[in-house]
């Protein structure tokens, strides 16, 4: 017997449907699938955010001993200002940008970073043409996106690893002597840690 579209009583269900089936049947054997979603979605939206980052930066710009261990192993100086990392982000690198280098992230299998840090990735450091174009036309991604650096900078661009998470730390700008912590922090933005900005 041939069906034909008149035959199908159930219609093909939606991404969010099949994510709550699924959901479903791990709570109905105990394995606690919406408690672990929405502690996730908690910590993505009120705990891994640029501003963790953000905090590391302006310690670094006014602590240089501080700036030192951050850049000897990333990983443990965080761990002073009390922010933690998966155990799986083994490395945590930070890379110091100066007057004559400027360093940028990305991720070209997917799109990795040190998220607890930086918080979640933006769309763009997602797509597949940041991630192919940024390690090939640097210069001129980051002038696409705002960034014009000048011909005598050297650009490095740095690809995550499946252990090894980078942060962009940026150079502090001029005149902000004397701020607080707090006040620089307020400056520095998601993408100055990825390096596609300054703050």
């Amino acid at each position: 017997m041939t069906m034909t579209t008149g035959d199908r009583s159930a219609a093909t269900a939606t991404m969010a449907q099949r994510v709550e089936a699924i959901q479903s049947l791990l709570d109905e054997r105990g394995l606690g699938a919406t408690a672990i979603a929405q502690e996730l979605d908690h910590q993505a939206q009120d705990e891994w955010l640029p501003r963790n980052g953000a905090r590391v930066v302006a310690r670094a710009w006014v602590d240089a001993a501080f700036r030192g261990r951050l850049l000897a192993d990333g990983r443990s100086a965080v761990a002073e200002l009390g922010l933690s990392m998966p155990k799986h982000h083994r490395h945590l690198v930070v890379l110091e940008n100066s007057a004559t280098v400027h360093n940028v992230i990305c991720c070209t299998l997917c799109s990795c970073t040190a998220f607890t840090l930086i918080g979640l990735p933006p769309d763009w450091y997602k797509d597949l043409e940041y991630r192919a174009r940024i390690v090939r036309q640097s210069r001129t991604v980051l002038r696409e996106m705002g960034l014009d650096l000048p011909p005598e900078m050297e650009v490095r661009v740095w690809d995550t690893t499946a252990d090894t998470r980078y942060m962009v730390l940026p150079l502090r700008p001029p005149g902000t002597e004397g701020w607080s912590e707090e006040r620089l922090a307020s400056i520095v933005t998601r993408d100055a840690l990825i390096g596609v900005a300054r703050p």
